[in-house]
């Protein structure tokens, strides 16, 4: 079956073997009906209105482009301070801006956190919620996940050993599409 949604997914964290990439590839594998694709935002020059008014950096251009050619976002992040991490929010700035002219509008959202910790990124993910208000992006309630103590569910591979973490991460993904599906605007509608 093809995909029904070209799905962009935010990660969090940069560095390359981090809990957050893992999730988010365990995530994009239990699902067919959605095709991810995960958006680099480490190289963003931070947000800064100078380099707006002087000419957009070319990383700017092509993350806000890949935005716009999506259906839905999916950010899957780490919690840093009870917070997001500042490249997270760096990427949310880049693609807001300029004032009126946000990639982010209307697209449909997904929001998994994890921690090493007990919390899961509880205040991760609730202050990225408040983040997509603004943006007016619709996120999806539930299922919620913020999933506690996440290097023991991962082999060194990178796979899920927690039978019923992955049976966890299909029943999001497969209300994400049932979101996306009610909340994306067509294509042709935002060309316009």
């Amino acid at each position: 079956m093809a995909p029904k949604f070209k799905v962009l997914v935010m990660v969090g964290s940069l560095r390359t073997g981090s809990f957050s990439r893992m999730t988010a590839r365990a995530l994009s594998r239990t699902t067919d009906a959605l095709e991810c694709e995960i958006a680099e935002i480490g190289m963003l020059p931070l947000y800064n209105e100078d380099l707006e008014k002087e000419g957009p950096p070319q990383d700017w251009i092509a993350f806000r482009d890949r935005v716009r050619a999506s259906d839905a976002v999916l950010f899957v992040t780490p919690e840093y301070n009870r917070s997001i991490p500042g490249c997270l929010k760096n990427a949310i700035d880049v693609g807001s801006r300029p004032y009126g002219k946000s990639v982010f509008e209307k697209k449909p959202a997904g929001i998994v956190s994890i921690s090493t910790g007990a919390v899961g990124g509880f205040g991760a993910n609730h202050h990225l919620r408040q983040c997509l208000v603004f943006l007016d992006m619709p996120a999806m309630q539930g299922p919620e996940v913020y999933i506690a103590n996440i290097a023991k569910y991962f082999d060194d591979q990178g796979k899920i050993t927690v039978p019923e973490t992955e049976e966890l991460l299909r029943k999001f993904m497969a209300a994400f599409t049932t979101w996306i599906d009610a909340n994306h605007l067509p294509r042709h509608a935002r060309a316009a």
